[in-house]
């Protein structure tokens, strides 16, 4: 893993081969606490570390003290265009805040904002897009390019640097997958701050995640990465979802319920795709680092489940329950998730 300069987000570290952190952004208004607490706890419940929220303006700004005061993740303050705003959110307790220090203004603004960052010792997290890239830049590389968002991020970090700051997280993203991995190629031989992963504007929960994984997965897979984020355009609980799963298959994250199930086949004869996602948002909240099979007959069930902790097989009205690949109970069909939830909230093994 690419070793990094440490950076502490309120009580997370991140940097330095410490564990890649997940991170998502509520789509409340900010300024409506109750709201935003609400869908905090329930990031925080699924596994989300650290949480970013907008702040269009100073109710929003102002509202994350309050807010503070019944969660337990670390907030990161989105800014654009106001230093105003992004001076206020570090008064009222932001534990680091996000700026493209390009759309903040001139560099007087931008010295402001780093000196109270100094003084309440918050990172700043640089961020930077494809959609935001100057002009200067896109005419030099003749477009959006990899090469151009770099040195877009390296500028204002220096900028940064030279005010006397290097409390610092770069982040580059693209909604061009490749262009994204090769980006984060070049940048990680560049600087050692930390860097946070993300397809930008990703897409819907279906595009969202097939370009997410492949994205994050070649850029996580070279050891490039220390805080990331699924971006989908839908509850985003379900980035938190996304995020667990792709860390776990890279192997950088164990914990969690892994859920396989078969695809369907003229052979299934139970409701499988309605029984494997029931059973993937009933083992969400339990703190197993197990397999779980979920199979859609009973003819190939034990054999296809061997490599699960434990799986259920559906036949016609009933089910098996098998352990390691054996069959400990065969069971109607409508007790078998209740058989599986309590042998999981029992587990000994």
């Amino acid at each position: 893993m690419r070793k990094t300069k440490e950076i502490k987000i309120g009580h997370i570290t991140i940097g330095n081969n410490h564990p890649v952190i997940i991170q998502s952004m509520t789509n409340t208004k900010t300024k409506d606490i109750q709201s935003t607490v609400e869908q905090i706890h329930a990031l925080d419940k699924l596994g989300a570390q650290i949480v970013r929220v907008s702040v269009v303006d100073e109710e929003d700004a102002i509202a994350i003290t309050e807010i503070k005061k019944y969660i337990n993740l670390p907030i990161v303050a989105d800014i654009h265009f106001s230093y105003k705003l992004a001076i206020k959110a570090i008064e009222a307790g932001a534990d680091k805040i996000r700026i493209n220090p390009g759309n903040i203004g001139n560099i007087d603004e931008i010295k402001k904002i780093v000196e109270k960052c100094k003084e309440k010792n918050i990172p700043i997290r640089v961020g930077i897009n494809s959609g935001s890239l100057e002009k200067n830049l896109y005419e030099k590389y003749h477009g959006v390019t990899a090469e151009g968002l770099v040195e877009s991020a390296l500028d204002k970090v220096h900028l940064i640097e030279e005010n006397g700051y290097d409390n610092l997280v770069i982040s580059i993203k693209s909604s061009d997958v490749m262009m994204c991995v090769h980006a984060h190629e070049l940048i990680a031989k560049k600087t050692d701050y930390p860097l946070h992963v993300g397809i930008t504007e990703a897409g819907t929960i279906t595009s969202g995640n097939i370009k997410s994984a492949i994205g994050l997965g070649l850029i996580l897979n070279q050891g490039i990465g220390d805080t990331i984020r699924v971006s989908l355009t839908g509850d985003p609980l379900e980035e938190i979802k996304s995020a667990k799963l792709i860390l776990r298959t890279l192997g950088l994250r164990k914990g969690g319920i892994e859920v396989v199930s078969c695809p369907t086949c003229g052979r299934t004869q139970i409701d499988l795709i309605a029984l494997a996602n029931r059973v993937e948002d009933m083992v969400a909240d339990i703190p197993l680092d197990i397999k779980v099979a979920v199979m859609g007959c009973v003819v190939n069930g034990p054999g296809e489940a061997r490599e699960a902790d434990i799986g259920i097989a559906g036949g016609i009205g009933e089910g098996l329950l098998i352990k390691h690949g054996e069959i400990v109970q065969k069971l109607p069909e409508e007790e078998l998730l209740d058989a599986l939830r309590n042998e999981l909230l029992n587990w000994s093994e």
